[in-house]
């Protein structure tokens, strides 16, 4: 499974990584409000999927299934998908960076990409969907 493709960046910003969630999921925007309360440097920036100017910004998305989970775009227009983003996140997030590295024991990356398309699967069940007024960031 190819989790990375490296197209440069159409455009550069502060934030040296770009997190793009699934907006219309509940589960998603709290995952994405606790990492941006960890993101004290501002590392990240947050780019909802339904940006209008998604695929301008990052034309290597263009191909992708946005369902199967979160798209961490680095500056040099790398992409990590899922579990990867994950870990790439937490790497970046001084509580969590020591942590993190253990996704690169052998085998739990494994489980750790399972147990993410699972949740990705069934995030509308476990938490539900939002419409524009429901759950705003």
């Amino acid at each position: 499974m190819n989790t990375a493709t490296t197209i440069p960046a159409p455009h550069s910003t502060a934030a040296s990584a770009a997190i793009v969630y699934d907006d219309s999921c509940r589960f998603c925007r709290r995952q994405v409000e606790w990492i941006r309360q960890k993101d004290r440097a501002g590392v990240f920036e947050f780019v909802p999927r339904s940006s209008g100017d998604l695929l301008e910004r990052y034309p290597q998305l263009a191909r992708a299934d946005l369902n199967t989970g979160m798209r961490l775009v680095m500056a040099d227009g790398t992409v990590h998908v899922g579990a990867d983003a994950v870990y790439h996140v937490a790497r970046r997030l001084p509580l969590y960076r020591y942590p993190a590295l253990l996704y690169r024991v052998p085998g739990l990356t494994q489980i750790g990409r399972w147990v993410y398309g699972w949740v990705a699967a069934n995030r509308y069940r476990l938490a539900g969907r939002c419409d524009d007024q429901a759950c705003r960031l």
